[in-house]
């Protein structure tokens, strides 16, 4: 067994702690129909939405498992527990009504401290339940709509939430999102109103606590015209020895002349396989505005999709991957413009250290109907070691000429030259490395949220000790 390096054990120790047996229900491990009805009875489910699970269920084992992306083989559903209920009885909207080990879990991770300085809003799952949801008053009262998906689902937002889920990412999409639709549970549903600009952030937060089980929340957004929003999705969990996986959905409706801003800080355990699902509809000249950092996890899928659908409708997409030991991270994005006019613009950062892998995928679509359109695609790849490795796998689709189109991308290693100049003028060279990464970094981690960018800087500080040598 090959010994644990230092550089993991102090990435990890922040998000490592955990709490053992807090779990008040879970289903048998496996995925079967009578487990998918079980979980459709402890939801209340609706007909429509059992009938949903059943057919997405039939779906997900008539599809195959992708073979063009990372090895997988260490992922067994046949030991994936697909739903545990912590120990409470219901969501609160009073923090100190929350249970004390879910509470402490949230206080030691900032989320209450998040919610009173900074946040119009905020959402916590933990394990399969949200567990706590609250929103201003001065937000509630602009017509926003914060709320846990499941409550909308039975309450007087239900006709909006059968129209909209899973539309964007049906169950046919592949076989993760299938399974998705089948054992879903949690997330978050969030409703502008036309004309409403949010000055502050929503942001709801995904906690996975118990070993060998899966997180499936989904998160659906409608902004409606001349609207803003920003929304923050931030998750973690602690480390086992087994595998756990994440293969939530995010569904976002972006509506004319409206932007919204979708900002995501995922730092999983090393044993986790992060199978994650995220979409935007676009429409006349509105945008969506893409934030991702990807440091966790053994494994990820992960490509966020935008399809322009209206004239002049925008997608920029940023982003950041830190792949260390044991992490095979699959990452990009996907844009698909279908409306004249339309702009995308990508621009990634991918760092790998440690023996780390990260592959960057994108695919950009120009169909015949989006003349006039215009896409940029710019990744760069740093490679901190010899042991590392970076690829880059762009594919363009464009099936008009009145279009403009450019991918441009940069591999490299640090430079030893560099590192010398810094050291001659009185830094370490950890501290050298470390500084000539966070450069490199820079310009992706000042679209983060101040506190996430903090964050990367002092993990980005963290994965370089102890690799030098």
């Amino acid at each position: 067994m090959k010994e644990k390096t230092q550089v993991e054990d102090i990435n990890r120790s922040f998000y490592d702690f955990r709490y053992e047996d807090g779990d008040a229900y879970k289903v048998s491990e496996g995925l079967t129909e009578e487990i998918v009805l079980k979980i459709s009875e402890e939801k209340n489910d609706p007909d429509w939405m059992r009938d949903f699970r059943l057919k997405s269920l039939k779906i997900y084992n008539e599809l195959s498992v992708p073979e063009w992306g990372p090895s997988i083989e260490g992922l067994d559903m046949d030991h994936i527990v697909t739903y545990v209920r912590p120990n409470t009885e219901r969501m609160h909207t009073s923090w100190e009504d929350v249970p004390d080990d879910i509470k402490n879990t949230f206080d030691r991770l900032g989320i209450p401290e998040a919610e009173r300085k900074s946040l119009a809003g905020v959402g916590a799952q933990y394990d399969s339940e949200v567990v706590y949801h609250n929103v201003r008053q001065e937000v509630a009262e602009q017509g926003v709509v914060y709320t846990d998906i499941e409550s909308a689902l039975k309450g007087e937002y239900a006709d909006m939430i059968r129209e909209h889920f899973m539309k964007l990412v049906p169950p046919s999409d592949h076989k993760f999102a299938a399974l998705h639709g089948a054992v879903w549970s949690g997330g978050s549903f969030v409703y502008v109103p036309k004309g409403v600009h949010l000055s502050i952030p929503l942001q709801s937060y995904f906690r996975l606590n118990a070993k060998g089980a899966g997180q499936f929340e989904h998160t659906l957004i409608i902004v409606e015209e001349d609207s803003y929003l920003h929304f923050i999705e931030g998750c973690s969990a602690p480390k086992y020895n087994v595998a756990n996986l994440h293969a939530g959905c995010v569904e976002l409706f972006v509506g004319k002349n409206s932007t919204l801003r979708y900002s995501t800080i995922e730092n999983w355990s090393r044993n986790m396989y992060n199978l994650n699902t995220k979409r935007a509809k676009v429409m006349e000249n509105a945008k969506i505005e893409w934030v991702s950092g990807s440091f966790g996890s053994h494994v990820s899928y992960l490509y966020p999709m935008s399809v322009l659908e209206g004239r002049g409708a925008k997608s920029e997409f940023t982003g950041v991957t830190f792949a260390g030991a044991g992490q095979d991270l699959d990452t990009g994005t996907k844009i698909v413009h279908n409306a004249p006019d339309t702009y995308s613009y990508v621009n990634t950062r991918s760092i790998s250290k440690s023996g780390g892998v990260n592959t960057f995928r994108s695919a950009v679509v120009i169909t015949p109907k989006a003349k006039g359109s215009r896409s940029a695609v710019s990744c760069e790849s740093l490679m901190v070691d010899n042991e590392s490795r970076s690829d880059t796998i762009p594919a363009m689709d464009v099936r008009t000429a009145d279009a403009d189109v450019g991918h441009e991308a940069r591999i490299g290693q640090i430079s030893d030259e560099t590192v010398f100049y810094l050291m001659s003028r009185g830094l370490s060279e950890e501290d050298a490395r470390a500084l000539i990464v966070r450069g490199f970094a820079d310009n992706v981690s000042k679209e983060l949220p101040l506190e996430y960018a903090v964050e990367m800087n002092n993990l980005i500080s963290l994965e370089m000790k102890g690799s030098i040598g």
